[in-house]
């Protein structure tokens, strides 16, 4: 497979200027603050029969969007008290928190894990939410569309960001080393999270992410959801393509980026055709935290596979956020 996108030199010197809406500050505080006055209780309950004998399990369901409740994992180290660093896991595109089985590294390493169900994508967490105006069917980049108020990721981030204060309320979770990450759609969940959430998040772990750059990921992405927002500006072209951008533009990873402080370490497949490379080198430049980033020359955009968690966990190390032995 070829390069998918610039080569590697013109990656490393990409500056372009993507235009910011005016008010997208005051947007996202009146989200937020909405969803926090709306309330919503917080349950933890053990899960007891998981057939795993080296970490414990909780189902999690906490308040997101206006008070509607997510569902989580919260899986610790067998035993463990507490307060332990803890990661927060959002998932990739038309997935979910699934199984317990399905993340066991995070806790194995010692570390309390929260894994978030994705609204409308898992089987556990609905989207309550009906948007009007036209979609294209498939998919959910094109849920409310034509009004940011109305899209599907205001509300799914919103959601995220929720994640994070319900963590920082258990017993289990240290406040101050909270670590948000997760792949392609996740990714770029982490970045809009590490830009709003501030000083609540120690760190941030984007793997090939999703969400940034939209009109260059419309443009260039082959595959995966990107491709979505085409085939609706293709279908509805009574519908103006500025407008689509516009309300994408509130969702957009770079303009967190900007916003986001804490230490990040990227990853990028030279060779993604889902999230091309310049859309992820496009959140990266302009992330206003320490970075780092993780080149994968020959990835698809599945990254970098098994060398994914340890490269995390080494990284961690080295930033002082492991858990203490012992």
């Amino acid at each position: 497979m070829p390069f998918t996108d610039l080569p590697p030199e013109q990656l490393e010197s990409l500056r372009e200027e993507i235009p910011e809406p005016e008010d997208f500050d005051a947007f996202w505080e009146e989200t937020l603050r909405l969803s926090r006055e709306a309330g919503g209780d917080l349950r933890v309950t053990p899960v007891e029969d998981t057939l795993l004998s080296t970490v414990d399990v909780h189902d999690v369901r906490f308040p997101g969007w206006h008070g509607q409740p997510v569902a989580a994992w919260l899986i610790l180290p067998a035993g463990a008290g507490g307060p332990l660093p803890t990661v927060i896991s959002y998932i990739g595109y038309a997935g979910g928190r699934g199984l317990p089985t399905d993340h066991l590294v995070y806790a194995s390493a010692g570390y309390a894990h929260l894994v978030v169900d994705s609204r409308g994508q898992g089987h556990d967490t609905p989207d309550q939410y009906e948007a009007s105006g036209p979609q294209w069917v498939r998919g959910f980049m094109t849920r409310g569309i034509q009004d940011p108020r109305e899209h599907y990721y205001r509300r799914f981030i919103t959601d995220c960001v929720r994640a994070v204060d319900a963590a920082r309320s258990l017993p289990q979770v240290d406040p101050d080393r909270i670590i948000v990450r997760g792949n392609s759609q996740g990714g770029g969940l982490s970045i809009a999270v590490a830009g709003l959430a501030g000083q609540d998040v120690a760190a941030a772990l984007p793997d090939v992410p999703f969400l940034c750059h939209f009109r260059r990921g419309a443009q260039v992405a082959t595959e995966g959801p990107y491709v979505e927002l085409v085939d609706y500006l293709r279908n509805h072209t009574r519908d103006d393509p500025e407008r689509a951008f516009a309300t994408l533009s509130y969702f957009d990873g770079v303009h967190f980026a900007r916003r986001a402080q804490a230490p990040a370490l990227f990853s990028v497949g030279l060779m993604d055709p889902v999230c091309p490379p310049s859309t992820v080198y496009a959140a990266y430049h302009r992330y206003a935290g320490a970075t780092a980033i993780k080149v994968w020359p020959f990835a698809n955009h599945s990254g970098g596979q098994g060398g994914t968690a340890p490269a995390h966990l080494r990284w961690l190390r080295d930033k002082g956020l492991s858990p203490a032995p012992g």
